[in-house]
């Protein structure tokens, strides 16, 4: 049986394939102020670092809701549970860059095989990647809840390589979108 051996390229996910501004309208309506959305963002990949450089685990969405709770309480805006549920319906319903089906194309068409890394397993149906139009470029999806840490643990370059279908360390780690951007 051959083996495909064409290089593969990892992508994160949110805010490298899908674009998170479009919580903007949420944090508009809570704080008066949509840029507070950067602001929350940050803080959840601090917190998701923070806790993985720790060895501890906690889903990437309840790290989210928490960073929301955070963030609130330093702006003093109360939160409810409605809004937690509208942060993770937008969340579900984030599209694509603009730029991210030309370049994942142009990729695909320059041989790579291309799988996506994200930190939460999404019970949306169908899945955010395939609502955003990604999933005829994409030939796996790992997602780190099944290894107990979030990107960008050590054990991630451990664990992805060894079930990703390649049979040499070709796996080429992306944070970042290789597009046109």
């Amino acid at each position: 049986m051959p083996t495909d051996t064409r290089p593969i390229l990892v992508f994160d996910v949110n805010e490298t394939l899908l674009d998170i501004s479009t919580l903007t309208p949420l944090f508009s309506r809570l704080f008066n102020d949509g840029s507070i959305l950067r602001e929350w963002f940050a803080q959840l990949v601090l917190y998701s670092q923070t806790l993985t450089l720790s060895g501890l685990y906690t889903p990437f969405g309840e790290i989210g809701v928490g960073a929301l709770r955070m963030v609130a309480d330093i702006h003093g805006v109360e939160i409810a549970d409605a809004d937690i549920d509208e942060l993770k319906t937008r969340m579900g319903k984030m599209p694509a860059y603009a730029d991210v089906v030309p370049a994942l194309t142009l990729l695909k068409e320059a041989g790579f095989r291309l799988v996506t890394l994200t930190n939460s397993e999404s019970s949306e149906s169908p899945p955010p990647l395939e609502k955003a139009g990604l999933s005829e470029f994409l030939s796996a999806h790992f997602i780190l809840r099944r290894c107990v840490s979030l990107n960008p643990h050590l054990r991630l370059t451990i664990w992805s390589p060894r079930h990703c279908p390649c049979p040499h360390p070709s796996c080429v780690w992306s944070l970042a979108i290789c597009g046109t951007r």
